[in-house]
């Protein structure tokens, strides 16, 4: 391994006293490139490192975190000193041997993140000229360690691109924002994300009054995770150990619609990760299949409680936090056509592109704000909406499937193509 400092750590701490040891050591560099009102504004360059070490003395835990170069002797006395304010507990360390995973991703040159900013602005502002960009194009690379007293010494190294484009559009007394973005282990495409900010201008060009009552409605990428992400908390093992997940007694039985698969593949998509922050492989999952639930996924912790083994999904919430049950990504598979095919099925709807605030809790239901949607009246999207509110709940809405297209996308780690449902309330 090329960076010594966390191996030093460790064997600090243990002729310090420990009985077991744990160092999760993280780097990180940033390169962003910013566009504000048109134009070039900044260009930054920052770096991070975090390190975490976990100690058992006399079975008690403690845990001591630094941000940034620290001493190590502090790092060792600091957590000695708080194991001995906790309760015991046993050390569950995965046991390994030295293994460094390949790198992924592929870095962007500077002087391509800022064409590719110039590029898409001049594309929007061909069609538009006079609406407002901003934009931001940064290149990310990471490089994880964790290594502890039972031989496990694993790292791996990740390049992570974005691309993002944001317009205002004022009309009068109209003001209209709009934003799409990429993740991307190796390229971005300027050009696409430029389209997909000209459709919505299209689309917008006229603002119409919204439909009431109860419509379907059609969730474009970037307002699924809405639904999906009271899905992917319904699946985690820790409220399943808790009873709060509504699914926790589901096992093999349809909790949602027939046409709906979810899977996790840890190789793909821009959160890809090999393993996870407690040095368990990540692994191919499929919590659902075809609406029926297979399984839930979980850390070690609470794969000990639930009788079973962790599925490589405990990851640090942040660099002070214990690993608790996440999934690496969520992906849903895809169905059959595109926006439009699903406007065409729908008729008369609604079809929601951003949303704002919060989400539904662990219960399911919602109420939130629609940031960005659009009518749908003919099978054709015909205008904007504004002022309007959508609510329901989410596993009904799932349970009333109406279709799922084939157009999907990442919306941060979760990879999701439009769909649409029925029985939600539309308010306007």
């Amino acid at each position: 391994m090329a960076d010594d400092a966390p191996a030093r750590l460790l064997d600090r701490a243990l002729r310090a006293g420990a009985t077991h040891a744990e160092v999760y050591h993280v780097q990180s560099r940033s390169r962003p490139v910013a566009f504000e009102a048109n134009r070039l504004k900044q260009l930054e360059s920052s770096e991070s490192t975090g390190t975490v070490l976990r100690v058992w003395r006399d079975d008690r835990p403690g845990t001591a975190v630094a941000c940034g170069p620290s001493e190590q002797d502090w790092l060792v006395e600091r957590a000695l000193a708080l194991a001995r304010l906790n309760e015991p507990e046993p050390a569950d360390l995965a046991v390994g041997t030295p293994l460094e995973f390949p790198s992924v991703g592929t870095p962007t040159p500077l002087e391509a993140q800022i064409e590719q900013g110039r590029e898409a602005i001049a594309i929007v502002r061909d069609a538009y000229p006079e609406v407002i960009c901003s934009s931001e194009w940064d290149c990310e690379w990471h490089t994880t360690r964790l290594l502890n007293s039972t031989g496990l010494d694993c790292q791996y190294a990740e390049t992570l691109l974005s691309g993002s484009l944001g317009v205002e559009w004022i009309r009068g007394d109209d003001f209209l924002a709009v934003d799409y973005g990429q993740q991307s282990r190796d390229c971005l495409d300027a050009e696409a994300i430029a389209r997909a900010i000209l459709q919505r201008l299209d689309w917008a060009a006229t603002n119409v009054a919204p439909p009431t009552g109860r419509v379907p409605v059609a969730f474009g990428a970037g307002a699924a995770p809405l639904l999906w992400d009271t899905v992917e908390a319904a699946l985690d093992g820790k409220r399943v150990r808790e009873r709060s997940s509504p699914w926790s007694d589901a096992s093999g039985t349809k909790v949602v619609a027939a046409g709906i698969t979810v899977t996790q593949e840890p190789a793909c998509g821009p959160a890809s990760c090999p393993v996870d922050d407690e040095g368990t492989l990540t692994q191919v999952l499929t919590p659902i299949d075809n609406g029926r639930l297979q399984q839930f996924y979980c850390d070690r912790a609470t794969g000990r409680a639930l009788g079973c083994a962790s599925t490589g999904n405990g990851f640090r919430p942040g660099l002070g936090r214990s690993p608790t049950p996440q999934l690496v990504n969520f992906i849903v598979a895809p169905g059959r056509g595109r926006l439009v095919d699903l406007a065409r099925q729908l008729g008369d709807g609604l079809f929601i592109d951003r949303v704002l605030g919060g989400g539904a809790d662990i219960s399911g239901d919602f109420s939130v704000n629609i940031d960005l949607g659009y009518r749908i009246a003919g099978g054709e999207i015909v205008g904007r909406v504004k002022d309007t509110m959508v609510a329901g709940n989410v596993y009904s809405a799932l349970e009333n499937l109406i279709a799922i297209g084939e157009d999907g996308e990442w919306s941060g780690s979760c990879y999701t193509p439009s769909l649409a449902v029925a029985g939600l309330s539309v308010v306007g």
